[in-house]
C-alpha cells in the first residue's frame, strides 16, 4: 500500500497524532575540549541532522544572537551551547566541513544567525525545504512535514523557552534533539519514496473562508491570526 501524502497539511490533526521524541544520547557541548572531540566524531559520520535555538525577544526590532546549535546523528546528539562557547574554532571547523551532508529546514535563517556568532564559509548543506516540493508537498516546516511523511506530530511548546539558561532542562534538551534528528529521518524517507515512488499525493484545496466564523473578526484573514506553538 502507497504512502498517502497531502500538499497541504490540516493543522488541526496535529494534535490528535502519536508524539515523536528523540530518545539517543544527548551531550551538552560548552567547552572548547569537548567541542573539539564531538566535532570529531559528528564528521566521522555520513550525514547529519542540523537545527538552531536562539532565546526569543519580545521586543520589537531586537533579536537575540543564535544560543543553541544542535547536530545530530542516527543516535547521538551534540547541543553546542554558542552562548557559552565564544568563537569556537571546532564548532567553525564543523560549519565550514564540505565532506558530510548536514540536512536542516530554512537553513538560510540558521546560517544567517550562525554568522553573527561566527565568521565561515558555509560547508555541504541541504535544506529540506527545497527538496520537499519535488514531492508536491506545500507545507513545509518541520512539524507539518514530519506528520505528512510519518503520521506523528513533533511538539514545540519549548521553542520559546530560555535558551540561555544556566542549564537547559530535560525538556529543553528532547525538544532540541529531536529536531535535529527528525531532519534526519525526513531526508532519508525523502530519498526512498523518490527511488521508489511509494506514495500517492493528495490535491486538498484550502477551506473555503466564511464571515461566520467566530474565531476570526470581520476583515481579518487566518493569515494574520496569530500562530499556534504546534504550527
Amino acid at each position: 500500500m502507497k504512502k498517502h501524502l497531502v500538499n497541504k497539511f490540516d493543522k488541526k490533526t496535529l494534535p490528535s497524532l502519536p508524539r515523536v521524541l528523540y530518545e539517543g544520547r544527548i551531550v551538552v557541548v560548552i567547552t572548547e575540549e569537548v567541542a573539539e572531540k564531538a566535532v570529531d566524531f559528528l564528521l566521522s559520520h555520513n550525514i547529519l541532522g542540523i537545527d538552531t535555538e536562539t532565546r526569543p525577544c519580545f521586543t520589537k526590532g531586537r533579536q537575540n544572537k543564535v544560543a543553541l546549535l544542535q547536530v545530530s546523528t542516527h543516535n547521538d546528539c551534540f547541543l553546542f551551547r554558542l552562548n557559552q562557547l565564544s568563537d569556537s574554532p571546532a564548532v567553525k571547523r564543523l560549519l565550514e566541513d564540505r565532506k558530510v551532508l548536514k540536512v536542516g529546514l530554512s537553513l538560510h535563517d540558521d546560517i544567517n544567525s550562525l554568522s553573527k556568532r561566527f565568521t565561515f564559509k558555509p560547508g555541504f548543506f541541504l535544506d529540506l525545504q527545497n527538496i520537499m516540493k519535488e514531492l508536491g508537498i506545500e507545507d513545509l516546516s518541520l512539524a507539518k512535514l514530519y506528520a505528512n511523511l510519518f503520521g506523528m506530530k513533533i511538539s514545540k511548546r519549548e521553542q520559546l523557552s530560555n535558551w540561555e539558561a544556566d542549564v537547559l532542562s530535560e525538556k529543553q534538551k528532547r525538544y532540541a534533539a529531536t529536531d535535529a534528528w527528525a531532519c534526519i529521518n525526513l531526508y532519508e524517507e525523502y530519498l526512498r519514496l523518490k527511488e521508489t515512488h511509494d506514495y500517492e499525493l493528495e490535491i486538498v484545496s484550502p477551506p473555503a473562508q466564511t464571515t461566520d466564523n467566530p474565531g476570526i473578526a470581520d476583515g481579518q484573514t487566518s493569515e494574520n491570526m496569530p500562530k499556534t506553538s504546534e504550527e
